[in-house]
């Protein structure tokens, strides 16, 4: 990666656009749904922007007041004046007043940050970026997250947001974890999809006061197929986000456990089979990766008993 992914701060801070065309524009409705004030500095405006001005959602400004107090709380300053020679003599005014963050359109090497792609389900936001390579490529992944991502997700999100406190405070972190699983894989995600929101709300709250059950162990021994990440199965690759332990031999590819959740243990052993079931009768989640297929499931696991065991193939 040549550039780290991550997301601005908005909150009582500025977005500064220098440019008041078309460009411009576009940068405007980008980040209009932030709670950003945003400033756009230009010689002559665009009919968007002066209508945008005129709602009250951002701010117009002259050039020629373009100083150091423009920079002043900005989150990221975007160059979009459609003129090479006039976007290059902006960004260095930019930086030179010191404007910390600073993007300037189609000028992958005068940014100090890249606009993504964006697929909005606010608070619940996806960005994918190409560092400025393969645009279009970037645009086409977007359109096929925009269609794995119902329209009222946001809304589920927020409502988990509000519910957020009371979890942690009833629930243990493993219990907090298989809590909000069953709410975004279950019935409140399908019902509050299916526009019965009321009733999400219901079953969300029916289940916290249950309260969670006794914590169930399990091992799910998955193949890790011939060593490469994007060969190990949808199944496994599932079970490895949802694990507390990811054990292994000394002989397994390091990128594969890229695809576990970034704060499971990993462990390495020389008896995986036997780390894996201490670690599943003490109540963890573990998944047990082996290499190549795995197509038969050792002994030990066969045996097992008050364990819930899955096997999940790989490719060999």
């Amino acid at each position: 990666m040549k550039a780290f992914p991550m997301f601005l701060a908005t909150s009582g801070r500025r977005i500064v656009i220098l440019g008041g065309g078309e460009q411009a524009a576009q940068k405007a409705r980008l980040v209009i749904r932030t709670d950003a004030e945003i400033i756009v500095a230009g010689f002559e405006f665009d009919e968007e922007l002066r209508a945008l001005a005129e709602e009250g959602r951002l701010r117009l400004v002259d050039a020629h007041e373009i100083h150091a107090d423009l920079f002043e709380r900005a989150a990221i300053t975007f160059v979009a004046t459609g003129s090479a020679g006039a976007d290059g003599a902006l960004h260095a005014l930019a930086k030179a007043l010191g404007a910390p963050v600073v993007n300037v359109v189609d000028r992958p090497a005068l940014c100090d940050a890249l606009t993504p792609s964006i697929v909005d389900r606010d608070p619940v936001v996806v960005a994918i970026g190409t560092e400025g390579t393969a645009p279009v490529l970037g645009r086409q992944i977007k359109t096929a997250v925009e269609t794995m991502l119902e329209p009222r997700l946001g809304a589920l999100a927020a409502l988990a947001g509000r519910m957020r406190s009371a979890v942690g405070q009833r629930l243990s972190a493993r219990a907090r974890r298989d809590f909000w699983v069953w709410v975004f894989s279950g019935p409140v995600r399908r019902a509050h999809s299916s526009g019965s929101e009321r009733r999400a709300a219901q079953l969300l709250k029916a289940r916290l006061e249950e309260g969670p059950g006794a914590a169930e162990g399990s091992v799910a021994y998955v193949g890790a197929g011939p060593g490469e990440a994007d060969l190990v199965c949808l199944r496994g690759v599932r079970r490895m986000q949802e694990a507390d332990l990811v054990v292994h031999g000394p002989d397994l590819p390091g990128g594969i456990l890229e695809l576990a959740r970034r704060d499971a243990e990993r462990r390495v052993a020389a008896d995986p089979v036997e780390v894996a079931l201490d670690a599943a009768r003490s109540g963890a989640r573990v998944v047990l990766l082996a290499p190549g297929a795995a197509r038969d499931l050792p002994q030990p696991l066969r045996e097992a008993r008050g364990l819930m065991i899955e096997h999940v193939p790989g490719i060999g």
